[in-house]
């Protein structure tokens, strides 16, 4: 292999190792802002918008 083929092989490891942790990150944060918004729906607290108390269907 040569030296370019293995920078370029490198470049894409990484691209793709940042990527799947990235990707990662998202989903975990949406698990914990979902947890959250369950949480606060549970206590009462409704979304400013909800004028009439009722949520979307």
């Amino acid at each position: 292999m040569s030296a370019h083929a293995l920078y370029v092989a490198a470049a894409y490891a990484i691209t793709a190792i940042v990527l799947v942790g990235l990707v990662g990150w998202i989903l975990l944060d949406q698990r914990a802002r979902k947890r959250e918004l369950a949480a606060l729906e549970a206590v009462g607290v409704r979304r400013r918008s909800d004028k009439a108390g009722t949520g979307k269907p």
